[in-house]
């Protein structure tokens, strides 16, 4: 019976072999892509941050003295610790325009389509894009706002909205919630619609409020897509770059440098390559830190499968 049984399990195992072999032969396109396109470029700006890598001539060997030398420059603590404002501030304000947004869509009524597609319209203008239209909105002689502001008695005359950092921030932030509360407003929307409509139904005739809902029934059933949306977010926002580049070029007073900004201009404008690559892996691993966090933190208490 023993050899009876070997002599039939050894089809079903070469079967699965050939299915595995089979399996590896249709991923290896995509992984030899990342290999070539992420890991390997992360292997080398590794290695270079071990160097004094200047633009012309031979790199040197100094080990950890790129890593050393960030904890004593208070410029790139000041890029981390406005990264970090902005990242907190534009989340909030894309969760806070974004949620509304997606339960007022999600319900099937008249215009609704239209409604979707006029709030995600956004999206598909390059950041770059968003911006430049932006600065010209924002321009005391030509722009939009200004005149619009004086027009409504807010003001007395038109303001120079990207002159101080107060209103520059403020303008910054109001256009990338019009740029990306779309998207976002798509991602919660979909697990809005996961949401079995017998649950909330339920929970209505058994008395529980409109609010009682959303935070007993709708949050926790949206940990996951709630994850993902705060996920995207957060990366975004600590990848900033193009708004700050092209709206105010840092300033004013250079208080608006990001993280991205800093290893910009240190490995394109000083030419530092070894200090940027230095920057830029810290970077990398504080985005992989704050990622694992925050889907440790929404998974919590989540026993699904």
């Amino acid at each position: 019976m023993a050899d009876t049984g070997r002599i039939q399990l050894s089809p079903m195992r070469k079967r699965r072999g050939r299915s595995q072999w089979r399996g590896m032969v249709y991923i290896a396109p995509a992984m030899a892509l990342v290999i070539v396109f992420f890991v390997m470029p992360v292997l080398f700006t590794g290695w270079m941050s071990l160097h004094n890598w200047p633009l012309m001539g031979a790199s040197r060997w100094i080990g950890f003295g790129n890593y050393t030398r960030m904890l004593n420059d208070a410029r790139f603590m000041s890029a981390l610790n406005f990264t970090a404002y902005y990242t907190v501030i534009v989340t909030i304000a894309i969760f806070a325009v974004a949620f509304p947004l997606a339960i007022f869509v999600e319900k099937e009524r008249q215009f609704v389509s239209t409604y979707r597609t006029i709030i995600f319209l956004p999206v598909v203008v390059g950041l770059a894009s968003a911006s430049l239209l932006w600065v010209w909105l924002s321009n005391v002689d030509s722009g939009f706002i200004g005149p619009a502001l004086k027009a409504l008695g807010l003001v007395e005359k038109s303001p120079n909205l990207l002159a101080t950092f107060d209103s520059a921030f403020l303008t910054i932030i109001v256009m990338v919630v019009w740029k990306i509360a779309g998207f976002t407003m798509i991602i919660l929307l979909t697990g809005l619609q996961a949401i079995p409509a017998e649950l909330t139904e339920a929970a209505r005739i058994d008395g529980a409020s409109r609010w009682q809902r959303f935070r007993h029934l709708t949050l926790p059933l949206m940990r996951r897509t709630i994850a993902l949306a705060l996920i995207v977010s957060v990366t975004g926002s600590i990848l900033a770059f193009d708004q700050f580049y092209i709206m105010t070029s840092g300033g004013p007073q250079n208080r608006m440098i990001s993280v991205v900004y800093y290893i910009f201009n240190q490995s394109f404008v000083s030419f530092n390559l070894g200090y940027g690559a230095a920057l830029s892996i810290v970077l990398l691993a504080i985005l992989m830190v704050i990622s694992v966090a925050q889907l440790w933190l929404l998974r919590v208490g989540d026993d699904r499968p």
